[in-house]
């Protein structure tokens, strides 16, 4: 088949001819209001084409059944979302949470597809691909086309959008945003300050408060602030202190730690905590020959007498030292809380002291 352009010459050879179409205006042609004015079809897309045709515009009783269709799934969408919140307001569910979602979704993706497929103006055009340019008339013409589709799709489908829709996708969208409530709570400077206080008494794991006299010389043992010996509160993790009696041994202070070893009737006492500076593990083993203390998890190891400087494994810097002192009757108790951040390596990358 033969088609002749304006502008071009015939293959025998007849020379030019104008061949002119109709100019016919895109969004005349519907039956329905809000179809616009539009812009003429290119020379050489068929004039017959219609616009503003979809599958159900002959069945207005089918479109507004589809309609009500589509507005039950939204709204199912939205309830999944009241659903959702609801879930997570009381204590969340993982496999009741995942079908709220799974629902909500399904029923959103739904009615979007059933209403593009069978309410949406529009249909295959035939033209060629023609000049790949265009000038600003062109690109304003464009820009009135989708102006007039979004027009007409609004006057058309106004209950669908700004009734269902609307409500329904901000109701689910506010549902979508509280599993963001997953990610744990904020805990600002939680982790930069322990549960000692100045004057907290040392205790055990049972709570009984430590004497100067209850610890033999090369002993070791786990120590709490008083009142705060359950370790799995949050306030009370980061807590735990290792308290060692080195007896007459030297220990080399860093400048931070100066005046920390509490000397009684020549035992030296000094504790040290007990959350090791590479990932967070309890720092458990004592070394009573090379006076060490070693993390089970990764084999870092802290030399005691140089205030606990690692000499081994990937910890990245000392235990922290709790700074002591003895009552007139005899027990142990904490001058302040740690001088430095208990803890991994966080602290090392520019955390604030």
């Amino acid at each position: 088949m033969e088609t002749v352009r304006e502008g071009t010459a015939s293959r025998d050879g007849e020379g030019e001819r104008p061949f002119e179409l109709p100019e016919v205006m895109t969004g005349t042609h519907g039956p329905e209001d809000g179809a616009g004015t539009g812009t003429p079809w290119p020379d050489d897309v068929p004039p017959e084409q219609d616009d503003t045709w979809f599958p159900l515009r002959d069945q207005p009783w089918k479109a507004r059944r589809l309609e009500y269709l589509i507005a039950s799934l939204w709204m199912v969408t939205g309830g999944c979302g009241i659903g959702l919140m609801i879930c997570y307001w009381t204590g969340g569910q993982a496999q009741v949470e995942g079908a709220l979602l799974a629902a909500a979704f399904g029923c959103l993706g739904a009615g979007l597809v059933l209403w593009a497929r069978f309410l949406l103006p529009g249909q295959d055009v035939v033209g060629s691909r023609g000049i790949h340019y265009s000038d600003q008339e062109e690109r304003a013409a464009v820009v009135a086309s989708l102006s007039r589709g979004t027009d007409a799709m609004m006057a058309r489908r106004g209950f669908l959008v700004k009734k269902v829709l609307v409500p329904m996708g901000g109701i689910f969208g506010i549902a979508a945003l509280w599993p963001l409530a997953s990610l744990g709570p904020r805990y600002g400077r939680f982790l930069y300050h322990t549960a000692w206080y100045p004057g907290a008494r040392l205790v055990d794991e049972n709570g009984r408060p430590i004497r100067v006299g209850d610890l033999e010389v090369d002993g070791v043992l786990t120590v709490f602030p008083e009142g705060h010996t359950d370790d799995t509160l949050p306030q009370n993790a980061m807590s735990p202190a290792v308290l060692l009696n080195i007896g007459g041994d030297v220990i080399h202070e860093r400048k931070i730690n100066v005046g920390f070893e509490q000397r009684s009737g020549g035992n030296g006492y000094v504790c040290f905590s007990k959350i090791c500076t590479h990932a967070g593990c309890a720092v458990t083993l004592f070394n009573v020959l090379s006076m060490q203390l070693v993390c089970p998890c990764h084999q870092s190891t802290f030399n005691i007498l140089e205030d606990c400087k690692p000499v081994f494994g990937p910890a990245p810097r000392p235990l922290p030292q709790l700074p002591l002192l003895v009552s007139p009757d005899g027990y142990l108790y904490a001058k302040s809380d740690f001088v430095e951040p208990v803890g991994p390596g966080f602290w090392n990358r520019g955390g604030p002291a």
